[in-house]
């Protein structure tokens, strides 16, 4: 059995519904916090953020604990904007669930904040102080001091682009070439040929377009163009940390175009004379054969004794 000892207090204490103490839906942060709220003395200002952090409730609780009396209806926010332009938060807390509705038109009559520090419209405001020194414009045709990490194709003046005899490629004049929306798609699908090239930076795209045209120009198809690169990536296992660099690097020779050498003519068949001695000196009958038919012709006939009988004229 269980036995109750309750000495109601002569001050110091507040009377709270058993539907706040004993609701079904609601956590005992929750309870505690509701209960804490609606302890304070009428006017004051404490937030439920600083009454969880005098309660000890922790911030995960106490979102959760928040979420569970707005589902209830005992805590309703708003936010609104105060003089001076300030936007506030205005919390209600009741003792008995309440609608949206009854909630707003409670907060309608909570006087709004006021600004501390009193705006005059006639003054306007001050201009900000400006930087010291002269306006000086950035520097943007120098290499950074520092080497960046990733893939980039801002490199210094007078290497970027080299190739090692130290020759500058030949530029772009931005002019359209017919293939430059071949070479365009042909870089699309790079990163379908292999799993190391699926990184590929978005900003090196017209670059690497650039390079693909001139194979293209050159009279290479994107299957050779293909091929070459799979033969320049490394081997399997072994990662790929610059695909971009790799591809400019792959794709900056453009080799000549090896044309088809054309295959020797297939010798003529063989004689029936050098197939076996046993033959020399047979020809084919022009008769009627399901299968050729070879003979040893005594003159110049073309006909097989078999096919004689069958061309002579009856008397």
């Amino acid at each position: 059995m269980i036995y109750r000892h309750f000495n109601a207090p002569l001050r110091a204490f507040s009377q709270f519904s058993h539907e706040i103490i004993r609701h079904p839906r609601l956590s005992s942060d929750a309870v505690r916090l509701l209960t804490w709220q609606l302890s304070l003395p009428q006017g004051a200002r404490e937030s439920l953020s600083r009454t969880a952090e005098r309660a000890r409730i922790g911030a995960s609780a106490f979102t959760r604990a928040k979420r569970q009396l707005k589902e209830e209806g005992f805590v309703h926010e708003r936010r609104v904007q105060g003089a001076g332009g300030h936007w506030v938060t205005q919390q209600l807390v009741s003792s008995t669930p309440l609608t949206a509705d009854e909630a707003a038109k409670l907060l309608a009559r909570s006087p709004l904040p006021t600004c501390t520090k009193p705006v005059n419209p006639q003054v306007a405001p001050s201009p900000p102080k400006p930087a010291a020194g002269a306006p000086v414009t950035p520097p943007t045709d120098r290499h950074p001091d520092k080497d960046p990490e990733g893939d980039t194709s801002n490199l210094p003046a007078g290497t970027a682009g080299t190739g090692e005899t130290g020759e500058a490629p030949e530029t772009d004049s931005g002019a359209h070439t017919p293939h430059l929306d071949s070479a365009r798609a042909l870089v699309g699908t790079l990163p379908l040929l292999s799993p190391a090239l699926r990184h590929i930076p978005p900003g090196m795209r017209d670059e690497l377009a650039r390079l693909a045209t001139r194979w293209l120009d050159a009279g290479h198809s994107p299957t050779d163009i293909h091929e070459h690169i799979l033969r320049g990536l490394p081997g399997a296992g072994k990662p790929v940390h610059r695909p971009g660099g790799l591809l400019r690097y792959l794709l900056r020779d453009v080799p000549p175009r090896e044309l088809a050498t054309p295959q020797p003519p297939s010798p003529p068949p063989a004689s029936v004379d050098r197939l076996s001695p046993r033959l020399q000196g047979a020809i084919e009958c022009s008769g009627r054969h399901t299968q050729p038919m070879l003979f040893r012709p005594l003159a110049d006939e073309t006909l097989c004794p078999a096919c004689v009988p069958l061309v002579r004229t009856p008397s």
